[in-house]
């Protein structure tokens, strides 16, 4: 399927956050049933093409800035005029004017936010990308990367995270599921004493045998990774697979992985009534690789250990990411210990329960065979050696005590959080939760989010996962203080909605 081309014209004060500028145009896009995917570049006045807020909006949705002088903005016919961009720079609107300067339809008018406007064009098909206008458009990554014309849309913006609602924000962050008050005094020490070998390349094999150890394998069936993320990639450029599925909602980087690689990637997205809980008969018989998260963010759905067997088969490889396993009590339903599950791919994180989202290790779990492929697509040294001395440490015996009483302590700070969030009749939340996040659903939830916001408080989006709409959001679980302040701000948020109009 041949993907839309979208120019999005962006205006600015000079400083606008990025953050601002990328909400803007994601909302706007979302309004209007576009895909942040189809989005190739940005387009704006040339003196503010460098501006940290529009630059950096380009940088996280992966497109080049296409600048234009002043001049040529006046040029352009703009259908929503303003006075005063009109006084600045002679157009009457540098959003729209800069969409419409190289494009063939404008699909969406302006829109505005406090210190911004973008507008919506799609582009002619004969338009020439290879420069901008004034020939100084910037390199990007994005531009050197294969065609896609044959991936259909992935819709939802599978490359938002929970970091993105809080970085460079003095929010309490509910958003990402990271452990607060982590990494632990002697994990961090444990780091720091490693920098002194920093001139030597890093040898994972110490790492590679603890973690063999922790989970009674060979250590031919482990393979340590820079986090999570990178297991994704390497199985979607390694693996073979003719028919890959994704199981939805959970985390999106998997499906991100398998499309930049060049696959059409089918899904099997679970139903709020069913609780998202699996039926195996759901993924297509011919599916030959299936990934499935456990528990599953962000619905914190802890799956049978026997109904995700069941998916299993000869000639096909199945991925089950357990990042959040070990936030379990018990780690109950885990599979990273099994070699009797045919094509089975475990996928583990210790940048979750350790606060290690900085320093990227994880690891993953399988077969010698498929470990052998996912190794062959790696460079050398992959791992740093802070983060390979962070994962030997992890799998020591005391850390495992620790992992276990934190999981404990997560249970009982969530079944606080449940109990409080029972009182309001608009919530309705995903249980049985068992990670150390929940999922819940109420009207409006994108105004209550922003005004949790202006309350201090960050909240996890949930319209950018597959299956979820904009009824969602995720929360992380805290201690009881966090949580009874949040209570008290969601309280507030929800009696601060504007009444709507009736009729």
């Amino acid at each position: 399927m041949t993907r839309a081309a979208l120019v999005v014209g962006v205006g600015a004060r000079r400083d606008v956050q990025a953050e601002e500028v990328l909400g803007l145009i994601r909302r706007t896009l979302r309004e209007a049933g576009l895909a942040a995917g189809d989005v190739v570049e940005l387009a704006t006045l040339d003196t503010r093409a460098d501006d940290p807020g529009i630059a950096g909006a380009a940088e996280r949705l992966g497109v080049p800035v296409r600048s234009y002088t002043a001049g040529a903005l006046a040029e352009v016919s703009v259908p929503n005029p303003s006075e005063a961009p009109r006084r600045a720079v002679a157009t009457g609107s540098v959003a729209e004017a800069a969409a419409l300067a190289d494009a063939g339809e404008l699909l969406v008018p302006k829109r505005k936010s406090a210190s911004a406007t973008c507008a919506v064009a799609r582009r002619r098909p004969s338009a020439d990308t290879s420069a901008s206008t004034n020939g100084s458009e910037p390199f990007t990554i994005a531009a050197m990367l294969p065609p896609t014309e044959h991936i259909e849309s992935a819709g939802p913006d599978l490359r938002h995270h929970g970091d993105a609602e809080v970085r460079g924000l003095d929010l309490t962050d509910l958003a990402v599921n990271v452990r607060t008050h982590t990494p632990p005094d002697w994990l961090r020490q444990r780091i720091a004493a490693s920098l002194v070998s920093l001139a030597a390349y890093p040898d994972g094999r110490p790492a590679r045998a603890a973690v063999a150890g922790r989970h009674g394998l060979p250590e031919e069936r482990v393979l340590l990774t820079a986090g999570a993320a990178e297991a994704f990639v390497l199985i979607a450029r390694a693996l073979p697979a003719r028919r890959p599925v994704v199981v939805h909602p959970q985390f999106t980087e998997p499906e991100a992985a398998l499309r930049a690689a060049g696959h059409e990637v089918g899904r099997v997205l679970l139903r709020p009534e069913d609780g998202f809980r699996l039926d195996p008969a759901a993924v297509p018989e011919d599916a030959d690789l299936v990934v499935v998260g456990n528990p599953t963010n962000p619905t914190s759905v802890l799956h049978p250990a026997g109904v995700l067997e069941r998916l299993a088969r000869p000639g096909r490889t199945l991925v089950v990411d357990e990042a959040f396993m070990d936030a379990v009590p018990g780690e109950r339903e885990a599979l990273c210990g099994r070699t009797d599950v045919p094509g089975l791919v475990v996928l583990r994180s210790l940048t979750k329960t350790w606060g290690l989202a900085g320093l990227r290790i994880g690891y993953v779990l399988a077969e010698p065979a498929t470990i052998a492929l996912l190794q062959e697509a790696q460079p050398l040294w992959p791992v740093s050696s802070p983060a390979l001395a962070a994962a030997e440490a992890c799998m020591e015996p005391r850390a495992l005590v620790e992992a276990a009483d934190a999981a404990d302590r997560i249970a009982v700070d969530r079944a606080h959080l449940l109990a409080g969030l029972a009182e309001f009749s608009e919530v309705r939340v995903v249980e049985p939760a068992t990670g150390p996040f929940v999922l819940l659903r109420l009207e409006r939830a994108g105004e209550v989010r922003e005004l949790l916001r202006s309350r201090g408080f960050a909240a996890r989006r949930g319209d950018t996962f597959p299956g979820l709409g904009g009824e969602y959001l995720r929360l992380a679980v805290r201690d009881r203080v966090t949580t009874n302040r949040f209570l008290q701000a969601l309280d507030l948020a929800l009696q601060g909605l504007p009444r709507r109009a009736v009729g």
